[in-house]
């Protein structure tokens, strides 16, 4: 967890990477100077993969850069239906986008064309349990940050800045039940409410290493969406891979995050050890392995999901000030308030992708309005608002304003993948193919067992460490039907 010196270059390198493709984006992504003097801020978030780190050839590619600090209420999460963004902070957005220029680069690799980040897996598997793809082992994968990630990790922060740092009032427990009777009674009419009470946003910052929310104003609905933290945390688990992309890609170590890189006073060491490190709250996650017959704990190889921690490394705060005016301002004195201008977050997501290497982008994304950025091809190029790509409406949700990296867009890709290779006859599949429900496409059949199985075991085993992880149920009773509009379906009759 500590800093590593001898990567500082390699992190300013990344950084300044980010920065010259979120420059090169248009106006309309990035945050607005008011007349009156006020101004937006919003968190960026890139995503670098090196290829052949410390070597003579070494190489950097930013494959992703995101913004954003909004995410929906837990109200809102029903209606959603698959086709809106619950979560758009762009650390969450980056990991998406990840995913689909992943998703892309397996569509070439099964097509028989050359990639030089996923590669057919080289490793028999006589039972048929693991995804035909992997990365190249020359390949680590950094996350670029603007500021440190809400929740756990920034708690210190959020108590520095506080003006009166005194820990607020706890609010009371919950009172035991009496007999095991009226327990087993209770339990099914409490669990809802309790486990949402229990989430916590930015209050009681006296409260260190538990699960949070994502922070919204005091006068806002509350959300169910995790702090960024947490979803970060559980990410050293399950590794960077979305359900999609784990279906087509085989668990590696390289499939993990090597390291996030934030501006040195984004940094609080207490914070992040506890958050992410191997002696803080995941602790009892140290050497475990699923499934535990394939991790070999010496050396990490094999395929397998695992808990592997990643690096903190930073980047001199003079170069974020020099990169970056669109940071959140710091806290300044009462007194001073009136004098300054105000401040707010934008409500804008930018999402840019770089193209895949075959250079056939997955249909209906080429974005023809950036057809290149800072030299490198754009493979998806998106404003969002509300979760829903800007010109579109939220509470009424269509195809036509789905993001590329929502729900149901990315399960009709992998499906369009899977269906086009001849892997299709693997039991993994059945459930891409037939599934007639979102519900029923994330789930774990009985009858897969490798590596399925052994992801939704990692991630049940990683969320009972994490106390206090309440699922943002709610949107996963619908079918890839939504992707027709009802006006495109009314003329095809």
């Amino acid at each position: 967890m500590g800093c590593d010196m001898d990567s500082s270059t390699l992190s300013s390198r990344i950084a300044t990477l980010v920065h010259e493709h979120f420059d090169a984006l248009p106006p309309r992504s990035k945050p607005t100077i008011h007349p009156d003097g006020s101004r937006e801020w919003i968190p960026m978030t890139g995503i670098v993969v090196v290829k052949g780190e410390n070597t003579q050839s070494e190489n950097l590619t930013c494959v992703a850069v995101t913004t954003g600090a909004k995410c929906l209420s837990a109200s809102q999460i029903p209606q959603c239906r698959g086709l809106v963004l619950h979560d758009c902070h762009a650390e969450i957005l980056a990991i998406r986008a990840f995913n689909y220029w992943l998703l892309n680069e397996c569509r070439g690799v099964l097509g028989q064309l050359p990639s030089p980040y996923v590669r057919r897996r080289q490793h028999q598997d006589v039972d048929n349990e693991w995804p035909p793809l992997e990365l190249y082992p020359d390949i680590k994968i950094y996350m670029y940050c603007t500021c440190a990630p809400c929740g756990d990790a920034s708690m210190e922060l959020c108590m520095a800045a506080q003006e009166d740092p005194t820990p607020w009032e706890l609010p009371p427990a919950p009172a035991p039940a009496t007999t095991l009777a009226s327990a087993s009674t209770n339990t099914a009419n409490t669990t809802d409410t309790t486990t949402q009470d229990a989430l916590i946003g930015r209050a009681h910052f006296q409260l260190l290493g538990v699960v949070r929310r994502k922070p919204a104003r005091t006068d806002a609905e509350s959300t169910r969406s995790k702090s960024c933290s947490d979803k970060l945390a559980l990410r050293q688990v399950s590794s960077l891979l979305c359900h999609e992309t784990s279906l087509l890609i085989a668990p590696t170590a390289n499939v993990y995050l090597a390291g996030i890189i934030l501006p040195e006073e984004e940094i609080s060491r207490v914070a992040c050890d506890r958050a992410f490190g191997a002696g803080g709250r995941m602790e009892a996650l140290c050497g475990r392995g699923w499934p535990v017959t394939t991790h070999r704990e010496e050396d990490g190889s094999g395929y397998g999901y695992r808990f592997q921690p990643f690096r903190i490394l930073s980047i001199p705060s003079g170069q974020i000030d020099r990169l970056y005016p669109f940071r959140k301002p710091p806290p300044c004195p009462s007194d001073d308030k009136p004098s300054k201008p105000k401040t707010k977050p934008g409500n804008v997501s930018a999402i840019w992708t770089i193209a895949p290497s075959h250079a056939s982008p997955l249909p209906d994304h080429n974005p023809k309005s950036l057809p290149k950025l800072r030299g490198s091809n754009t493979g998806l190029y998106e404003t969002v608002i509300n979760g829903v790509k800007q010109g579109n409406r939220a509470s009424a949700p269509l195809a036509r304003g789905a993001s590329a990296l929502c729900r149901a867009r990315l399960w009709g890709v992998v499906r369009d993948v899977v269906g086009a290779d001849s892997c299709e006859e693997h039991d993994m599949w059945k459930g891409v193919l037939g599934a007639s429900a979102y519900d029923e496409f994330k789930g774990v059949p009985e009858y897969v067992g490798g590596a399925v199985k052994a992801r939704g075991q990692a991630i049940r085993d990683a969320r009972e460490v994490l106390k206090g992880w309440v699922p943002n149920t709610g949107d996963e009773e619908w079918g890839l039907d939504v992707l027709t509009d009802p006006k495109k379906q009314k003329r095809s009759h």
